[in-house]
């Protein structure tokens, strides 16, 4: 496997960092930050929520397979579930050029192109052969031992997970464990300051696209909020949904939030599940080494087009 100096997941422009921007006591936001895309976001209580699971039901043996057919229903219709049973420094790694990882923003690839109302952190960090010298390592002790802990805590709870999908789906579930086990885990971590015109941008609550409605999520306190994402939408050939989501920010409160990345290994394989395919269910996306979707992902262009829509095998008209 090559060094972690000589993986990069892809290239970034360097702009302005948001939290120094706020000093500055603006009573605007520069155009650069104003969104023409921020459509209406739905407040009704009458909405539905995202779904919780229940972990300790999950995982329980026995004959009731409801909470598994309530994980079915959220992946399949959602995309996204809530999961229930940070630390900020003032140091500041910048990202390094031709590396996303580091201290700043990620898709940036053109000078005019509008920016999120936030910084991040993004960071591998596992396995740790994968971690960068100037990143991790640099982080105060304290930090290091707690991200440590959450590392690991977090990888088994994945797992957890996703052998659950596994069930669900049914899919060889050895499968399931051997596409993630030996994988890549990639922390960002997001700090959103009060902004003065928070309708104009993109940042702190989150918002998940459903049924063309931007519907903000009410985390619990004691949950994790899971998405599924492209990749998994790849492995289980579409049956469960990567659904488009966003943070929004507002003029009072700053928040720090941290996201968790799971990913193959950069060697290995991205395709649907060969459990999962044949004559009665082809596939619907094609097959491409992991570490060359990443590239492909994090050097993407703005052309409007989701990344996994990229990734479906093409049909001919005549074709069913």
């Amino acid at each position: 496997m090559e060094e972690a100096s000589s993986r990069t997941l892809g290239d970034t422009l360097k702009v302005p960092s948001v939290r120094e921007l706020v000093k500055q006591e603006l009573a605007a936001v520069p155009p650069r930050y104003i969104r023409d895309d921020t459509e209406n976001t739905s407040s009704s209580i009458l909405m539905p929520q995202v779904p919780v699971i229940d972990m300790e039901k999950l995982l329980e043996i026995g004959d009731d397979n409801s909470e598994l057919e309530r994980l079915h229903f959220a992946c399949n219709e959602w995309g996204f579930f809530q999961c229930f049973s940070i630390h900020q420094w003032k140091r500041r790694e910048e990202q390094q050029e031709g590396d996303v990882e580091g201290f700043g923003q990620a898709f940036v690839f053109l000078e005019e192109q509008k920016l999120d109302w936030g910084d991040l952190f993004y960071m591998t960090t596992l396995p740790t052969n994968l971690r960068k010298p100037h990143l991790f390592p640099k982080l105060p002790l304290s930090l290091r031992d707690i991200m440590e802990a959450h590392c690991k805590e977090l990888k088994s709870l994945a797992i957890s997970i996703l052998c659950q999908l596994a069930k669900a789906l049914r899919m060889d579930e050895n499968e399931m464990r051997d596409l993630f086990s030996d994988g890549m885990q990639l922390i960002r971590m997001n700090y959103y300051p009060p902004c003065p015109e928070p309708q104009k941008t993109i940042g702190i609550s989150l918002q998940v696209r459903k049924d063309g409605i931007w519907v903000p999520v009410k985390p619990l306190s004691n949950a994790f909020i899971v998405n599924v994402g492209d990749m998994m939408g790849i492995v289980n050939n579409g049956v469960y949904r990567s659904i488009e989501h966003r943070a929004v920010v507002n003029s009072d409160k700053e928040r720090l939030s941290l996201a968790t990345f799971y990913i193959f290994n950069l060697d290995s394989e991205l395709g649907p599940a060969h459990s999962l395919i044949g004559p009665n269910n082809p596939p619907n996306f094609r097959r491409v080494r992991v570490g060359k979707y990443l590239q492909d992902f994090f050097a993407r262009q703005l052309d409007g087009k989701s990344f996994i829509d990229r990734m479906k095998v093409e049909t001919k008209d005549d074709e069913p």
